[in-house]
């Protein structure tokens, strides 16, 4: 079969692949207690009626923010969306996007090159931004404000936020947990200088680093999730005026992230500090002297207001129901041939995934041990998947891609659609013309899983009360 006819095969099953598996399905009846089938949008034209929720979706990848938003409420309309990718002319993601959600309102360029005012009033912005070097390169001596080193995304969004008429209410924001503590010789210098920018500009954050596993998801990732509200925003003027005997009674019960993903009430850490200076001085200074947190000062849940930071350690509480590995995965019959493994090919796969204490040579000559501690071989079905990683397409023997024992006994690798449903994502929702099966890959490992948007936005659904001018 070649591959038009293939194209042509899937197309004719439109509808089954809209849709979830079943076990996916079955995890939205009973733990967000609803299902919204996502229709995946036939007619691209986005209407926005007086109380819907415009959403602009930076780095937009294949649509994660989008998928869980407009899956959790109707009220969700994404009415622009910017996906670049800056390190190859052939922009998949972009592709998968637009054959997903239509080319209205959808933008594939650099979004350095982006002029604000390209860019559509919203209520709320979303995006997951990469991690990288967030210090500030220089001030403006003109404008007083700051720049910071060229390519880093965050002063994009910065700078979007920063020129805009008028601010979105919320922004919603993903990175990976590590954010927190980097970078390593200035531990949470960068998350620092993020939340001052933020309050600066009249935000009050709060965020949450969240294992999507341990709220019954089928993946285990751990990602930062941080969800900001401007001062013109009611649930803003709900968390500093609704009677809290603490910021903690926000985080630990009222808040929004809280309501979604329930934590143990009791605390065993907590610390309250402030974050002075300008950018630059947060830059250069924060976290540094003999005062300084060797692990960071911040721990896994937060909230800052008016640059007063309150951070704690919590606990997920959780007792729904859970979906693992072998629950998502498709018949064997319905796998094609390429992602078995060869029987010739076992001992390469079972020497990456062994454990290993060998000496090595440097490329300067140097001679050590190399040691690492065994992996699972194959992936246990019966728990949640270990982190998909951008690497995981490709036949090549690898440490850190999935494999699978099948019932009739032969190895296999996981196939797209079982990667796109540990992120919960649609069957085949990054199927398009051109895209490999290992870009498929590629662009599952740096996708967000969508269940735990769909959580916090079916929270900002219900407690958001967007003003109207006039």
């Amino acid at each position: 079969m070649d591959y038009l006819d293939e194209i042509n095969r899937r197309e004719q099953r439109t509808e089954d692949n809209n849709k979830l598996c079943e076990a996916l399905m079955n995890y939205h009846a009973q733990n967000l207690k609803r299902y919204v089938q996502l229709s995946l949008f036939p007619n691209p034209e986005v209407k926005t009626g007086k109380e819907d929720i415009r959403v602009v979706e930076l780095f937009a990848g294949v649509g994660g923010f989008r998928v869980g938003l407009e899956r959790s409420s109707k009220l969700f309309k994404t009415v622009w969306n910017n996906q670049w990718e800056p390190s190859t002319k052939k922009q998949d993601a972009s592709m998968v996007y637009q054959r997903r959600f239509g080319i209205e309102g959808h933008s594939n360029l650099d979004i350095n090159t982006v002029a604000t005012d390209d860019i559509p009033e919203c209520d709320l912005l979303v995006g997951g931004f990469p991690c990288q070097d967030y210090s500030v390169a220089t001030t403006l001596k003109n404008s007083g404000g700051i720049m910071g080193k060229k390519g880093v995304l965050w002063w994009e969004i910065y700078r979007i936020l920063n020129e805009c008429n008028h601010k979105p209410d919320i922004l919603f924001l993903e990175n990976v947990d590590r954010l927190l503590k980097s970078p390593a010789k200035q531990r949470g210098r960068d998350f620092a200088i993020i939340l001052a920018s933020l309050s600066d500009l009249g935000y009050a954050v709060e965020w949450r680093v969240i294992n999507a596993a341990d709220y019954g998801m089928p993946q285990r990732r751990r990602r930062t999730y941080i969800v900001g509200y401007h001062k013109n925003c009611n649930i803003f003027e709900e968390m500093i005026a609704k009677d809290l005997s603490s910021a903690n009674d926000w985080l630990l019960k009222y808040g929004i992230i809280a309501k979604a993903f329930p934590v143990n009430e009791e605390v065993s850490k907590l610390r309250e500090f402030g974050i002075e200076g300008d950018l630059m001085m947060v830059s250069d200074k924060f976290n540094t002297g003999e005062d300084a947190i060797s692990a960071g000062p911040f721990l896994n849940t937060g909230i800052i207001v008016n640059r007063m930071v309150t951070t704690l350690e919590t606990v997920p509480e959780y007792d729904g129901m859970r979906v693992n590995l072998g629950d998502i995965l498709i018949d064997e019959d319905e796998v094609a041939d390429e992602f078995f493994i060869k029987d010739e090919d076992l001992p390469k796969w079972k020497y990456q995934k062994g454990g290993k204490k060998e000496k090595r040579m440097s490329s300067e000559g140097y001679e050590y041990t190399y040691s690492e501690g065994p992996m699972a071989f194959p992936d246990y079905l019966d728990r949640p998947s270990r982190t998909i990683i951008t690497g995981e397409g490709g036949n090549s023997p690898s440490r850190f891609k999935h494999v699978v024992l099948t019932p009739s006994g032969r190895y296999r690798r996981l196939t797209p659609v079982e990667l796109e449903r540990l992120n919960m994502f649609p069957d085949n929702h990054t199927f398009a013309a051109g895209v490999t099966d290992s870009r498929r890959a590629f662009l599952m490992g740096n996708a967000l899983v969508t269940g735990i948007v769909e959580g916090i936005g079916r929270e900002l659904a219900i407690r958001y009360e967007k003003k109207h001018d006039g």
